[in-house]
Formats: structure tokens, C-alpha cells, sequence
């Protein structure tokens, strides 16, 4: 049987696809990309805010339509969207044949098969090393989940209500599987979880995530390669996670970490605390003990009780944080989070301003920031040609991360031709607003443990 996946949201979402593909491969069943040429469809749905759940439903009834002109038997819907809306997607949606939970994920071999599918009391689910998986990235690089659930109770949040309380994988397990990861020819892990920074606090680990990184950096590889963590909690960032960043070469200088305010009555309401001040005292910390780290973050705007005043203190606190990348995201009003009752909500149309407004304060930020690369040389890990022109090839510096970051385009070569997933020295020539233009040098691998950082950067100045 051909089984065709569609995964949105998300790395998380990603690695759940894998799970559920790597089950009905070990079962027999073929993958296909090509809708038209499977016998079963699997959309796994992202609910996280407003727009990502309209993109599920549109997803599942463009599935849909291939029970009718294609070759498909049966339609499973599977993930967040399933956990929130069960009852409705099988009662809206006749063309559903079975549904699957984000704890379900073993299940989706009965959904397929032509079972009922799981019904909704499963235990809390995370997979482990022995666990079958099919990566569906690029051969050179994955991700890795290393933990599932969230304990934050953050209000704008729905995603414990989907993913159950906070539980980490054990330590071996992640080593395993990063160690095989590596042995097929992974040059770059991304760790991933709905916090990485409360990594192992459940299995009684001190500082976790440092710990894991340090053991994840002693792997040994004939080359270099690349660990990198997202999705870090602020609080969470300690002198030894730093230390440790800086002190192992093939740990990326790269840290994500969502703020989502700098407005203390904003942050309050938002029931994550601490303010503006202290998150340019932690960047500062971090710049410091760090030489050339890049910084990404996320701002929500529009949250309810968001003044123009609370907007203004925002876009003065990125001005001065000069973060290298930002995600600005539109207020969603969920109506099981607790933010949905909060009052002073902020119209449609003044969000969709701010979120315009801010992203061209960080637009000047990033183009000053990305000019610092010009006449540096820089190992990258080559793409691919280009999606956009057979003139360039993709690549990526250690401070883009994939698919959220902006990426190298490689113009011109010296020696062999460019190959997906080598890493090579590049000399930046160019820099636009979140893009670097350069030339990929003689096709030599940098060695294991050479260090991948930016230019040297002035600390942030606190008024």
C-alpha cells in the first residue's frame, strides 16, 4: 500500500511525520510525495494559532478531492488539529476515514490499514531511539525531539492542552540516536522541543541541556559537523548552557530564544514575567561569554491590554537588543487559552499594523547586522541549487538555521563543483536584508572541531 504524507506546522510536526512514516515503513507500506499515486493520505495538522489551523482544514479538503480523482481509499487526519477538534473533524468532514492524536502516533498503522483508528485515551507519547523513523529532510541535516509537553503557563498557549505536561527522553536515547544520525552522514541536528532549556528537569538533571550538548559535542565524526537547539525558555539560559556554547566548536553560537514582549504589564499578562531590562542584561551575558553568537527571537503583537505605549517600549527594546533574526507573530485569540478572556483586545487592523511597524525596525536592524559578514570567510553547509534560479546554488553559515533563517547564495565557485550537504569555506561578497551573496573556495572540508562563529561584535550598551 502507498501511504502519501502531508506535514505542516512546525519541526516538532516534522518529527511526529517521521515517527508515523517510520511505523508504516517497518509495517511494509510504501511513502510516496505524489498524492495522486497513494492508496492512503495522512495530513498531519498544525492548531497552534488561527492561521495554522485554516491551513490544516484547507489542506485536508485539498486531500480530500484525491478520493475522487485519484487513487486514494482513505483520508487519515492525525496531530494538534485532531486533539482539539476529535469530534468535529468526524462529524464535519465525512471524508475523514480515522483520526490520530498527537499521543497516537504508534496508531497511524491501523488508521491506515483500515481500522478505526485510536480513540482518543492513549498515554502520553514520545518516541526513542529504537523508535522506526524515516527522515523526510535533505540527507545532511535532522531533527531531533528531545523532549515533549510544556509546564509554562503561558496564556496566549494552547499547546499543553495538545501535548500533556512537560517529559524528557532519556539521555542515552538522544545520544543513540544522534550518534546514527551521524554515522549516515547528518552533518548538521537541530534538538527541538517545546522547551529544550527544561530538558531533563523531570529526570532529576541539573542543567540537562548543557549536559546533553557537551556529551552530543564529544561524538566523534571523521567531519566537522554542526548541534544546534531551538526554542530556549529565558529564564532558562544558564552561565553553564553558555559556557558551555562557547567552549565546544561544533556546538552552533546560535540561540533561539522566543521573548515574545519587553513590556512588563504585557509580560504579566502573558503570565511569563520579567521585563525588557532584564532580557537585555541576559544579552548581553550571552554576547559576552559568546563572541559572535546570533540571537533569534519572536514577538507576539496585538496581545490584549497591548497599548500603543506597551507597542512603542517593544520596538525601542528590539532597537536596542539588535537581535540577528525576528519573528514578529499576530495576536491569535484562542478560545480555550486563557487569553481569550482577557479584555482589551486590539483590533484586526491595528495588529496587522504593528506587525508591519515592527518588522521594518528589525529589517534596518538585520541589514546593518548581516553588512558585518562582507570579506569574512565562513564555513557553510552547501543546499542545493537554488529554488528561485539555475544561476545559484543554496547554502547556509552556522547562524541560519533551516527554513526559518535567511540563507547563503553561492554566485560563484573555485574548484570542484558545488555537492548537497558538503561543507565549505565561503567568502561573503555581498548582503542584502536577511541574504548573503559569496563564492565557495577550493573544495577542501573544514576539519572536525574547527569553530563556525560570526564577526566580532560590540556588547549590547544598557541605558
Amino acid at each position: 500500500m502507498k501511504v502519501g504524507f502531508v506535514s505542516l506546522g512546525c519541526p516538532k510536526n516534522l518529527v511526529d511525520s517521521e515517527v508515523m512514516m517510520g511505523e508504516l515503513a517497518a509495517r511494509g507500506h510504501e511513502l510516496t510525495s505524489q498524492p495522486a499515486d497513494a492508496d492512503v493520505l495522512v495530513v498531519n495538522t498544525c492548531s497552534f494559532i488561527g492561521p495554522a489551523r485554516q491551513e490544516s482544514v484547507d489542506t485536508i479538503l485539498e486531500m480530500a478531492e484525491y478520493k475522487k480523482t485519484g487513487r486514494a481509499q482513505r483520508l487519515i487526519v492525525a496531530g494538534c488539529l485532531v486533539e482539539r477538534y476529535r469530534d468535529e473533524i468526524r462529524r464535519n468532514i465525512p471524508e475523514v476515514d480515522a483520526v490520530v492524536g498527537t499521543n497516537e502516533l504508534p496508531g497511524i498503522v491501523e488508521a491506515c490499514e483500515g481500522g478505526p483508528g485510536p480513540d482518543g485515551a492513549a498515554a502520553p507519547f514520545l518516541y526513542h531511539d529504537l523508535t522506526p523513523r524515516v527522515l523526510s529532510t535533505p540527507r545532511h541535516y535532522a531533527y531531533i525531539k528531545i523532549a515533549e509537553g510544556c509546564d509554562h503557563p503561558c496564556s496566549f498557549c494552547v499547546i499543553p492542552q495538545f501535548r500533556g505536561k512537560f517529559r524528557s527522553r532519556r539521555f542515552e536515547s538522544v545520544v543513540a540516536e544522534a550518534e546514527r544520525l551521524f554515522k549516515q552522514g547528518v552533518r548538521e541536528i537541530n534538538l527541538v522541543g517545546q522547551d529544550t532549556t527544561c530538558y531533563g528537569e523531570d529526570l532529576g538533571l541539573r542543567d540537562g541541556l548543557a549536559m546533553l550538548l557537551e556529551r552530543l559535542a564529544r561524538i566523534e565524526t571523521p567531519r566537522a559537523r554542526w548541534i544546534r537547539f531551538l526554542y530556549a525558555y529565558p529564564n532558562k539560559v544558564t552561565p553553564k548552557l553558555l559556557d558551555t556554547l562557547a567552549r565546544n566548536d561544533s556546538l552552533v553560537k546560535y540561540i533561539d530564544m522566543p521573548l515574545q514582549h519587553a513590556s512588563r504589564e504585557i509580560l504579566g499578562r502573558m503570565k511569563r514575567g520579567s521585563s525588557g531590562d532584564a532580557f537585555l542584561k541576559l544579552i548581553e551575558r550571552i554576547r559576552r561569554t559568546i563572541p559572535g553568537v546570533a540571537i533569534r527571537t519572536s514577538m507576539i503583537v496585538g496581545f490584549p491590554g497591548e497599548t500603543e505605549r506597551h507597542f512603542e517600549e517593544l520596538c525601542r527594546f528590539v532597537e536596542a537588543a539588535e537581535f540577528d533574526h525576528l519573528g514578529v507573530f499576530s495576536y491569535s485569540d484562542e478560545d480555550t487559552s486563557r487569553s481569550y478572556k482577557l479584555d482589551g483586545k486590539v483590533a484586526a487592523r491595528e495588529i496587522y499594523n504593528r506587525r508591519r511597524r515592527l518588522m521594518a525596525v528589525q529589517r534596518k536592524i538585520a541589514r546593518r547586522r548581516i553588512r558585518r559578514w562582507i570579506g569574512h570567510e565562513v564555513t557553510v553547509l552547501v543546499e542545493g541549487p537554488s529554488r528561485e534560479t539555475d544561476l545559484l546554488w543554496e547554502a547556509r553559515m552556522p547562524v541560519q538555521a533551516p527554513e526559518i533563517d535567511g540563507v547563503t547564495l553561492v554566485n560563484d565557485f573555485e574548484g570542484a563543483e558545488p555537492r548537497p550537504g558538503e561543507m565549505r569555506r565561503l567568502r561573503v561578497t555581498e548582503a542584502h536584508d536577511y541574504d548573503v551573496v559569496g563564492t565557495l573556495l577550493d573544495a577542501q572540508e573544514p576539519e572536525a572541531g574547527e569553530p563556525a562563529s560570526a564577526p566580532a561584535e560590540r556588547l549590547v550598551q544598557i541605558a
